[in-house]
């Protein structure tokens, strides 16, 4: 299991704004090194309530939060990440176990004793809570990434763009999910994480785009286009 404990900003932006602090960062930042020359796809399935818990408590701003998903980077991987994720004040936990694909198919099947096979006590943890709690797999969220690590504070700054989802369809590793534009495609998501505190040269690049920081989570955004429409 990995574990990291963090606080994230959020802020929403159009592309021009993207490419031009990306290209500020390209001086300052090192890429991750799972970044191509577009960066790289993420696609996750988030599991919910049947009365919407996490979906509600997201939307009420409550302020002692979680979110469970699995999440892969491509159809053709051979495995998954299990991840959850707690938001205690302005700090964020996140956990992650990796499943060998066949178990990450389970999951989506609601099978989740596949959980047991794995001698960690976050899987016993993910297994109780998706049991006990009645979790059902309501959306799969994909996008585009960018990434850049710096050293100092554990900083990874990401540009996610072209977010697209359905609530129809949760196999994450079907290469022909029916997929529906859930932002604006000349708009991303800018997201910075960190331990302490943000470096200043950070806080300039932000404020070049003039944005403010925002509370918005993909997984909303993928629900709440789903609503408005009726899929």
């Amino acid at each position: 299991m990995n574990e990291v404990f963090r606080q994230e900003k959020k802020y929403l932006m159009t592309l021009p704004d993207l490419y031009k602090i990306s290209a500020q960062l390209d001086r300052v930042m090192l890429q991750d090194s799972h970044n191509g020359a577009q960066g790289y796809r993420i696609r996750s399935l988030y599991f919910d309530t049947l009365d919407e818990r996490d979906f509600t408590e997201k939307i009420d701003g409550i302020e002692v939060r979680k979110k469970i998903r699995l999440r892969n980077y491509g159809a053709d991987t051979d495995f998954a990440m299990l991840e959850m994720k707690q938001k205690q004040g302005i700090y964020q936990k996140k956990r992650s176990l990796r499943l060998e694909r066949e178990d990450a198919r389970q999951l989506i099947q609601c099978n989740y004793t596949v959980l047991q096979k794995y001698d960690e006590p976050f899987a016993a943890e993910c297994y109780g809570v998706l049991h006990c709690q009645c979790y059902r797999p309501k959306a799969v969220v994909e996008y585009q990434r960018k990434a850049y690590i710096a050293r100092e504070n554990q900083i990874r700054v990401t540009f996610d763009h072209h977010i697209i989802a359905t609530e129809t369809s949760f196999d994450i590793f079907s290469p022909s999910l029916n997929l529906y534009p859930v932002l604006d495609p000349f708009q991303a998501v800018l997201e910075v994480k960190y331990n302490g505190f943000l470096l200043s040269y950070l806080k300039n690049l932000i404020n070049m785009a003039d944005r403010s920081e925002l509370s918005v989570s993909k997984y909303c955004l993928a629900r709440s286009a789903g609503m408005q429409f009726g899929f």
